[in-house]
């Protein structure tokens, strides 16, 4: 995979676990009260929609150059920044088990990336 291609990917990854971050902030907000025709509420709901459409965009812009079988095991690394940023914005924790199987998924992509290389 060439750096763009990399740097393509991981962007989409990105955009997608700010995509999350950002409607756990929506529904923490909605459950904290806040109308839901608050302008602040409607511009993050906008917001996570259009980093999501965003990332959509970019991801199919990926799938023209790339096969799904070098792409796609990227993604399992929404499941490693998506916590992340519950533990950095949100306060959240996790347990041992759930950090280790964060461990295996990272692991995992870079076994995948690198013997989608060879």
């Amino acid at each position: 995979m060439s750096p763009l291609n990399l740097s393509l990917v991981l962007a989409s990854v990105v955009m997608i676990a700010g995509g999350q971050l950002l409607f756990k902030l929506l529904g923490a907000r909605i459950q904290a009260g806040v109308p839901y025709l608050d302008p602040k509420l409607i511009g993050i709901a906008v917001g996570a929609v259009a980093v999501y459409g965003l990332a959509t965009v970019l991801w199919i812009h990926v799938l023209r150059t790339l096969p799904l079988t070098k792409a796609y095991p990227f993604m399992a690394l929404s499941f490693v920044l998506v916590p992340l940023g519950g533990i950095l914005f949100f306060s959240e924790s996790v347990r041992l088990p759930y950090a280790l199987g964060i461990t295996l998924i990272v692991a995992g992509v870079i076994l995948t990336g690198w013997s989608g290389t060879r």
